[in-house]
């Protein structure tokens, strides 16, 4: 069997990527032939509301080896990102780790931020840690969110990452019986870390993406985070996270007391800092996420999340045995509160969620993907 994976031009530090290298690399240690292609071809000089345009254009450019691809059985990419190939008699899988119409639905503008935390996003603006209070437009992302409805409704198979992303998939219009849900796994290193004692003064923590522009900053909750760490000024906290706005991170560090921040590390090395801090409690403010891997990645180090519903969190978080889900910055203080007071309470919650993160070892999402391949490829002859 020959898989084709479409990818972006460049391997930045997001889920989606971690993902596609974990799926190809597992299904190469089954025997499953799989090659990268990734555009080389972009438009220059767009203006800004046509972003989307661009980067859906941007892959047409992989039709300059159409020949090459279409030898394969099965092309596969991540939401619109096999549209040109969808004309042609290849299965295409669409595979969805979050889906753009959901995280504009759930990302308010300035003016709409929650009472508690508005007054910190606007701070950050006026102390030029961000540059912008809205990103310009959000034309470019509405495309997209077309395209990937597009592609959704003509290909031959998707996967959804969570219930959540399956449901939004069905809610514009996606036939249920075309969506496969596969979640999401993590590498297998996250895995081989012993287990050290619960520690004795716990730690909040970040882990993930923060992203830089406005939208995205928004989108993971950066407002909440700020709140959160601003009312528990005595607690040591602990960010590792992803952004390339160096002022903002220069503004945490300097700003938030009792707070250590280490920005855009090897990803691979994060076990082995998150190790010794098992019993402390992962924060996760997004307001949107199609699955969170930090979610996983966190637990399987013992760290007890606290966390809104999204992603893949509903599905797995039993409020009071391996974590909390929260609604508002309300209960999320009152939460963590109560983790940082009780430490039995602490211990049990620990040792939950690492056994819940083993759910998710690399080993299920290959085993789920072959099935999905061949039931793909049954009604055809073998090639």
């Amino acid at each position: 069997m020959k898989v084709a994976f479409i990818h972006n031009e460049k391997k930045l530090g997001t889920g989606a990527n971690y993902i596609n290298d974990l799926m190809a690399t597992k299904l190469k240690e089954d025997g499953i032939e799989i090659k990268n292609f990734y555009p080389r071809i972009s438009l220059v000089d767009t203006p800004v509301h046509l972003g989307g345009l661009k980067s859906i254009l941007f892959f047409y450019s992989l039709l300059e080896r159409r020949k090459e691809i279409l030898k394969f059985n099965i092309i596969q990419g991540t939401t619109y990102t096999p549209l040109p190939f969808l004309a042609y008699p290849v299965p295409v899988v669409s595979h969805f780790g979050s889906t753009t119409r959901g995280f504009l639905k759930m990302t308010p503008s300035a003016n709409r931020l929650e009472k508690a935390t508005s007054k910190i996003w606007y701070k950050l603006k006026k102390e030029k840690a961000i540059t912008e209070l809205n990103v310009k437009t959000r034309r470019p992302m509405r495309d997209i969110a077309d395209i990937e409805e597009y592609v959704a409704k003509h290909a031959t198979a998707i996967i959804a990452v969570s219930e959540q992303v399956k449901k939004e998939l069905i809610d514009t219009g996606i036939n249920s019986e075309k969506i496969n849900l596969i979640h999401n796994s993590i590498e297998d290193y996250w895995f081989t870390t012993p287990a050290l004692p619960i520690i004795d003064i716990p730690r909040i923590v970040f882990l993930g993406r923060l992203g830089s522009d406005a939208f995205t900053l928004k989108l993971k909750g950066l407002d909440r985070l700020i709140h959160l760490y601003q009312h528990f000024s005595n607690v040591p906290k602990l960010t590792f996270s992803i952004t390339q706005n160096k002022k903002l991170a220069a503004w945490m560090r300097s700003k938030i007391p009792n707070h250590s921040m280490w920005a855009n590390l090897p990803k691979e090395r994060l076990p082995s800092y998150l190790q010794p801090f098992r019993g402390s409690i992962l924060f996760i403010p997004s307001r949107y996420e199609g699955f969170s891997l930090s979610l996983i990645e966190g637990m399987s180090q013992g760290l007890i999340p606290v966390i809104y519903p999204v992603g893949v969190a509903p599905e797995i978080i039993r409020n009071g045995e391996n974590g909390f889900i929260v609604s508002s910055q309300t209960e999320a203080i009152e939460r963590v509160g109560q983790l940082l007071k009780d430490e039995t309470l602490r211990e049990r919650l620990s040792v939950e969620a690492s056994r819940t993160a083993r759910k998710f070892s690399s080993d299920i999402i290959a085993r789920k993907l072959m099935e999905l391949y061949n039931k793909i490829l049954k009604p055809t002859t073998t090639r």
